[in-house]
């Protein structure tokens, strides 16, 4: 025979689960500008602009996305100083923020960190700038084998950027967020791919709590979204914990990216839709903004 004194009390808890899971479901989508923080132009994108992905593409891309900004690190650096150096970019409304990517092309992926010339790559194109002003970061790089986090030159690139004040986008694991960031504690490390490599919610934050400089981008991230869009909880759980340190990007890195950028955003802004709007705008724009002194769009 049912209870029913409490039968009201579970009527009332079953609405309040179910009006909680009706607006996530209905929650608006985030409407604001969006601040890509990993984006490539390699050069099978544009191949002196008779590629499949030309300047006007990529642009009308960004623009019908409300990116208002990019973070433009390409292989070689010649994608990012068209896009730097271009009036069209300009025109576009898009804010170029340029790293120098230490790849001439794909051999250099493996080798980097050994790899004299590299460094030698990097002072020279911090040196020459570009059209949208001085480089404001290093990388993308890759290891691989996260012990290459103490090679040579790795070491010195990570002391460069701590004195140049210059960020770092990093695709790495956990153990080479330590690694890097035992080279020079006061650089600005950006985790791109938050995680990847299999490291839990958990272990972010406790890299997050670690190291008050450290900042993960979400791009890529395999368990970031459940299945109805929105950031699994242990996500939405960090994410609102550091509301401070995210950022989100499209690693535009084959050419298939450039054909589902328009997806890629759309699926950011649902789960931005999902948080509280000054953490969604701290995500999509702020964050990527207070990090490079960008205006306010």
């Amino acid at each position: 025979m049912p209870n029913w004194p409490l039968a009201p009390v579970r009527y009332a808890q079953a609405a309040i689960i179910c009006i909680a899971s009706l607006a996530s479901v209905w929650a608006a989508d985030y409407t604001g500008p969006l601040l890509d923080a990993h984006l490539h132009y390699n050069e099978e994108a544009w191949n002196g602009q008779t590629g499949p992905h030309p300047l006007p593409d990529v642009l009308a891309r960004m623009q019908r996305n409300g990116v208002r900004a990019i973070v433009a690190n390409s292989r070689p650096n010649d994608g990012t100083k068209a896009l730097a150096d271009a009036p069209q970019t300009r025109a576009a409304g898009v804010t170029v923020v340029p790293f120098v990517r230490l790849y001439r092309n794909r051999a250099d992926y493996d080798n980097w960190f050994r790899d004299e010339t590299i460094y030698t790559l990097v002072q020279t194109e911090l040196a020459r700038g570009t059209g949208a002003g001085p480089y404001k970061g290093l990388g993308e790089f890759h290891l691989y084998d996260s012990a290459n986090a103490n090679g040579p030159v790795a070491r010195k690139l990570m002391q460069l950027a701590e004195k140049q004040q210059l960020a770092v986008l990093a695709h790495v694991d956990d153990v080479a967020i330590d690694l890097l960031m035992a080279h020079a504690p006061k650089a600005r490390l950006i985790w791109a791919h938050t995680g990847i490599g299999g490291a839990p919610a958990a272990r972010v934050d406790a890299l997050m709590a670690r190291y008050p400089l450290l900042m993960g981008e979400l791009s890529y991230r395999p368990g970031l979204t459940c299945d109805d869009g929105q950031l699994c909880p242990e996500w939405r759980a960090l994410v609102t914990k550091y509301p401070d340190r995210f950022l989100i990007g499209s690693d535009t890195w084959v050419n298939q990216r450039w054909l589902y950028y328009d997806e890629l955003m759309r699926g950011y802004r649902r789960w931005l839709g999902g948080l509280p709007p000054d953490v969604a705008r701290k995500v999509a724009w702020d964050n990527g903004a207070r990090l490079f002194g960008l205006p306010a769009p």
